[in-house]
């Protein structure tokens, strides 16, 4: 699944790294937002039912923790900072 972005589409553009790689979201995003737009996923479950997206979008149901920047974060909650690191669990 791939979102695409309607709306501001004219913020600056952040650079961050993704499980290691070069990645680019616009300032303002979540980290989900950005996984989003990027076609990616959060996450593959553990339970074996594929790849996770995230479930409630606002930091209630705790399906989206990743690490940032070694920390363990919410994906919802979490805005994209310029040289940010995160890793996918």
């Amino acid at each position: 699944m791939t979102v695409v972005r309607l709306l501001d589409q004219d913020r600056p553009m952040l650079h961050f790294t993704l499980d290691g790689g070069p990645a680019e979201a616009r300032q303002g995003d979540t980290v989900l937002t950005a996984l989003l737009t990027l076609g990616t996923t959060v996450r593959t479950s553990e339970f074996g039912d594929g790849p996770r997206a995230g479930f409630c979008w606002m930091g209630a149901c705790q399906d989206c923790f990743l690490l940032v920047d070694g920390v363990a974060a919410r994906a919802c909650g979490t805005l994209v900072a310029a040289g940010m690191s995160v890793v996918r669990r």
